[in-house]
C-alpha cells in the first residue's frame, strides 16, 4: 500500500470490492480496549498495539457513573462489572491529623430509578482484566512501542521500536498523556503551520500521585470492608501539601491514592521530562515520606498509610504525574486522538474513566458510519464531528475535576471551594448531577439499552448515524468532487 502516491486517482467505489476501513489502535488502556470491544461487535477490522511487554496490575480504583452503564449493558458485561464492583454513594471528607469529619459529598438517593444505574467503584486492575477478556488475544500486540507514524491519501503506517511496521486506513491514538501518536501528528502539523500555539506547550502538572491496592484483607484488619457499599474517605491535611484517598472494594482490598501538591520548587524535583515513567524506587521513596499519615479504617485501632503499604506488594505501588490539559487538535486526515491523548483530567473528580469510555462510543459510531473505501476527506469530516460532539462534555468534566482538585489543596482557594461544597444547596448539586448524568451515550449499531428511568438522556448526534447503503452510496457519491483522491506530503 502506498501511503503517499505520487499522482491522484479516481476513487470509484462502484468498481471496488466492499472493504471496511482497517483501524490501528495505539494503546491498550481503558479507551483503546473499549474501542476494540465495540469493534469486536461489528465488521470493523482493527488491531491494538501496546508498548508494554505485559499488562501489569498497577493503579488504584476507577469510579464509573451510571452514564457509562449503557455501554456495558450493550456489550453484555454489565452484570459481571456489577458483581466485581461496589456501589459508591458518598464521599466522606475528613481532616488530618485529628481525622475529624468535615462534610460529605452525596449523590441522589435512588440513582437507578433516576438514571438507570448507580456509580460503582472497581479496582483498576480488575476492570482491565474484564475488558481484556472481551478482546481476542490475537488482536492485541504487546511490546509494540510506536516510534513514528505516517499518513496520506491512501492510508496510515506505524513503525515500532522492534522494527515491525503495520498498515491500515485509520490511526487512533489512545496511548496516554504522552501519546506517541499525538507527538508525531503534531510534529507534522507544526511543519505545515497548522498547529495551534497552545498545543505546542508542554503538559502542565501541579500534582504527583502515589497509587496502589492492598492484598485481600480481613474485616478485623480493616473493619470498613464489612460494609456493603464502598467506603470512600478523602483525607485532607491541615499543615501539609498532601491529600490521600482510600476506597474499599468488592475484592476485600483497599485501594489508595496519595496526592502531593507541588510548589515551584518541588516541581523541579518532579520534572515531567525526567520522570514521565518513574521506577519503583521513586514510588517507594514517596511511601517513606507519607507512611505515618493517619487513615480511617472503621475500627478502634489507629492505622496509617504505612499499614496499607505493608499490605501491598511493593512492585504494585506506582508513582504518577497528574497532568491537566485539553488539547485543541484532536485529529487530522486519517489520525485521531482519544482519552488522555487529547484531554487529560485530574483524577480528583473521577471523570477520566467515564470520558475514555464515552470517547470510544462516539468515535466508534462515526467510524462505523463511514462508507466502504472512505477517502481521507470523509474520514477527517467524521473525526471533526466526533470532536464537536464530545468537546462540551469534556470541558464540563475538566471543570469538575479542577473543582475537586482545588478542594483538596491547602491554599485559600481550596478553603473557599470546601466551604462552597459543604454549604451548596441541594437543588444546585442536583442540577449539576442531572447535567453530568444526562450524557449516557450508546453505540448506534448495537441493540439499545432500554433500562427504564426517570431522566431521559441528553441528545446524542452520533446515535442517529447510519452507514450508507453500499449500492446507493456507489451511485450517489461516485461523481462527488470530494472523491478525487488527494495525497499529502509526509
Amino acid at each position: 500500500m502506498e501511503i503517499n502516491p505520487a499522482v491522484t486517482f479516481k476513487h470509484d467505489r462502484s468498481v471496488m470490492h466492499a472493504k471496511r476501513p482497517k483501524v490501528l489502535i495505539v494503546g491498550a488502556g481503558l479507551g483503546g480496549l473499549a474501542l476494540g470491544m465495540i469493534f469486536e461487535k461489528s465488521d470493523t477490522p482493527y488491531e491494538i498495539f501496546e508498548r508494554a511487554q505485559e499488562v501489569k496490575p498497577l493503579g488504584s480504583a476507577v469510579s464509573l457513573t451510571g452514564a457509562s452503564a449503557p455501554l456495558f449493558k450493550q456489550l453484555g458485561i454489565y452484570d459481571e462489572f456489577h458483581a466485581l464492583s461496589r456501589a459508591l454513594a458518598v464521599v466522606q471528607v475528613v481532616t488530618a491529623p485529628e481525622l475529624e469529619p468535615a462534610f460529605m459529598v452525596k449523590g441522589s438517593e435512588n440513582p437507578v430509578k433516576r438514571y438507570g444505574a448507580e456509580t460503582r467503584l472497581i479496582p483498576r486492575p480488575t476492570l482491565y482484566d474484564l475488558l481484556m477478556r472481551q478482546v481476542p488475544k490475537e488482536r492485541i500486540h504487546l511490546g509494540k512501542k510506536v516510534l513514528s507514524t505516517h499518513q496520506g491519501g491512501n492510508g496510515v503506517l506505524i513503525r515500532c521500536a522492534d522494527g515491525s511496521e503495520y498498515e491500515g486506513d485509520i490511526l487512533v491514538g489512545s496511548d496516554g498523556a504522552y501519546s506517541a501518536v499525538r507527538q508525531n501528528l503534531y510534529a507534522q502539523l507544526k511543519k505545515e503551520n497548522k498547529l495551534p500555539a497552545s498545543d505546542e506547550l508542554p503538559l502542565p502538572f501541579l500534582n504527583v500521585c502515589l497509587v496502589g491496592q492492598t492484598r485481600p484483607l480481613t474485616h478485623e484488619e480493616f473493619p470498613d470492608l464489612a460494609k456493603a457499599e464502598c467506603q470512600f474517605k478523602n483525607i485532607l491535611a491541615k499543615d501539609k501539601p498532601y491529600a490521600w484517598l482510600t476506597f474499599t472494594t468488592e475484592q476485600s482490598t483497599v485501594c489508595f491514592a496519595i496526592f502531593q501538591y507541588l510548589t515551584a520548587e518541588t516541581s523541579k524535583d518532579n520534572d515531567a521530562f525526567k520522570n514521565s515513567e518513574w521506577g519503583n524506587e521513586a514510588a517507594l521513596a514517596m511511601c517513606e515520606e507519607v507512611r505515618d499519615f493517619p487513615i480511617v479504617s472503621g475500627g478502634e485501632k489507629q492505622l496509617t498509610l504505612g499499614d496499607l503499604f505493608d499490605w501491598t506488594p511493593k512492585e504494585l505501588i506506582s508513582k504518577v504525574m497528574l497532568e491537566e490539559k485539553i488539547f485543541k487538535t484532536w485529529s487530522d486526515c486519517r489520525t485521531v486522538l482519544m482519552g488522555d491523548a487529547c484531554h487529560k483530567l485530574n483524577p480528583s473528580g473521577g471523570e477520566g474513566g467515564n470520558n475514555a469510555l464515552h470517547d470510544a462510543v462516539v468515535l466508534a459510531n462515526y467510524i462505523h458510519a463511514l462508507p466502504d473505501h472512505p477517502v481521507a476527506e470523509e474520514i477527517d469530516a467524521a473525526f471533526q464531528a466526533y470532536r464537536t460532539e464530545r468537546i462540551p462534555w469534556v470541558e464540563a468534566s475538566f471543570a469538575t475535576s479542577q473543582a475537586f482538585r482545588n478542594m483538596v489543596d491547602s491554599n485559600m482557594k481550596a478553603k473557599i471551594t470546601r466551604y462552597l461544597m459543604k454549604n451548596i444547596p441541594g437543588w444546585v448539586s442536583g442540577m449539576v448531577e442531572r447535567r453530568v448524568l444526562s450524557n449516557r451515550p450508546q453505540v448506534y449499531f448495537l441493540p439499545r439499552d432500554e433500562t427504564p428511568c426517570e431522566m431521559a438522556p441528553a441528545p446524542q448526534p452520533s446515535l442517529n448515524l447510519k452507514r450508507p447503503d453500499s449500492e446507493k452510496q456507489q451511485q450517489s457519491i461516485k461523481d462527488n468532487a470530494g472523491e478525487e483522491g488527494t495525497s499529502r506530503p509526509i
